[in-house]
């Protein structure tokens, strides 16, 4: 039993990993458009819209009321 439990507290540790491996790995591809000014402002504004739309469709989907 204590062999199962070893197996599954790995669990968490191997998805942060890739977690944080994905978001590096995105973030190496979009670091050469940061150095132009009007391809940073397009690429900042796309997160912030994609951000804000994930924001609005989850709190239309759970019912969460905006303050």
């Amino acid at each position: 039993m204590q062999e199962f439990f070893n197996n599954v507290s790995r669990y968490p540790r191997y998805f942060v990993t890739i977690t944080l491996g994905i978001f590096f790995f995105l973030f190496e591809q979009l670091k050469p458009l940061f150095k132009k000014p009007i391809t940073a402002i397009a690429l900042i504004g796309l997160i912030i819209g994609t951000l804000a739309f994930l924001i609005l469709t989850l709190q239309a989907m759970l019912g969460i009321n905006p303050i």
